[in-house]
């Protein structure tokens, strides 16, 4: 069955190592256990990446592995001025060393090195971003304090296999529209956030991957309306039979999209895109501002990624028909190929 929706309360795999449920939900419903993965350990991946995004500034902020490397990193990307800021610590070996949160909706994470200190709090209705480094050798000087308002319920989970084996999956939640506020210190500037105008989003990630995939990921929060409107679409993220993970929000209510595809990299990643649906509920023009290039090379990871910003204007149908224009709304969409 094409989409189907987990409701049933469940661990998220089977003893042997292999999904119990395949598909999606709108809250955390499958229980994960690092545990209870019967991949081999260097082919299991966890990650918490927070961004906050608003018409200048885009701020990210990561703490994750693939089991023989980790990374904690902070950027901060000026996007009028097209310059970006970055701190990044590598860690070899880490394993099962960073303690990651079994669950997105609970459970704190913190990461304290030498000469960089990361923090990640939830809390009922929220969530706390902190990050400051305690040493010139650590590069740019930084202190962050941020605060990400959480007032819906519903957001995008899902379980997707990976055809490669049956014991690798990829158990993902994504939380939009968060309202953020605080303070960012970095590259010798201070830089507010308001509620009015900026967002946060949460890419929480936790698996066993094959060695080499690609992806193409698209992500946006905004203010239409007076209401809060969010997207995530996306493929190459294992087998999505069961379930794709594209997905509008509104006024704190998810609906479920199908297919939905861009071809990033066609005429140059700089170049106007169309975003389609293949049921006509996702129909965007892209005009891209940004093109963030990223590589990360150490030990066997090779990874690249152009997470292209840019400005949407198109329309949205909600699942009740309802339609939802879009203008000028900015967003992401990238395009990651990745050995790790």
């Amino acid at each position: 069955m094409r989409n189907h929706r987990i409701t049933t309360f469940s661990d998220l795999l089977y003893p042997n190592g292999t999904l119990m449920q395949k598909g999606y939900s709108t809250k955390a419903v499958m229980r994960y256990n690092r545990k209870q993965i019967k991949a081999p350990p260097w082919r299991i991946k966890e990650w918490d990446f927070y961004q906050v995004l608003n018409d200048d500034f885009c701020l990210q902020l990561t703490i994750g592995h693939t089991s023989y490397a980790g990374e904690l990193s902070v950027m901060l990307i000026d996007l009028n001025e097209k310059k970006t800021y970055a701190v990044r610590e590598m860690l070899a070996l880490p394993f099962n060393r960073l303690r990651m949160p079994a669950s997105a909706e609970h459970g704190d994470l913190a990461v304290r090195r030498k000469n960089i200190e990361m923090s990640f709090e939830v809390y009922k209705g929220g969530r706390r971003l902190r990050c400051r480094t305690r040493s010139r050798r650590a590069g740019q000087p930084v202190d962050i304090d941020l605060e990400l308002c959480q007032p819906d319920l519903e957001s995008l989970v899902i379980a997707t296999p990976f055809d490669e084996n049956p014991r690798y999956f990829y158990y993902n939640h994504k939380i939009n529209c968060m309202p953020a506020s605080g303070t960012v210190n970095m590259g010798g500037r201070t830089i507010g956030f308001e509620p009015e105008t900026a967002f946060g989003l949460l890419d929480w990630g936790r698996g066993a991957w094959p060695f080499s995939h690609e992806w193409v990921w698209g992500n946006g929060s905004a203010w239409i309306g007076g209401k809060r409107f969010g997207f995530n679409i996306g493929f190459g993220f294992g087998n999505t039979e069961a379930a794709t993970e594209n997905m509008l929000f509104y006024d704190g209510n998810a609906h479920k999209l199908n297919e939905v595809y861009v071809d990033l990299a066609a005429g140059g990643y700089m170049s106007p895109k169309t975003i389609a649906s293949d049921d006509g509920r996702f129909e965007m023009d892209f005009e891209p501002l940004y093109d963030r290039y990223t590589e990360t090379k150490m030990l066997f990871v090779d990874n690249r990624c152009h997470q292209i910003f840019g400005r949407l204007n198109g329309k949205a149908v909600l699942d009740d028909g309802t339609v939802i224009e879009v203008k000028d709304m900015l967003a992401f969409v990238e395009h990651a190929v990745n050995h790790w």
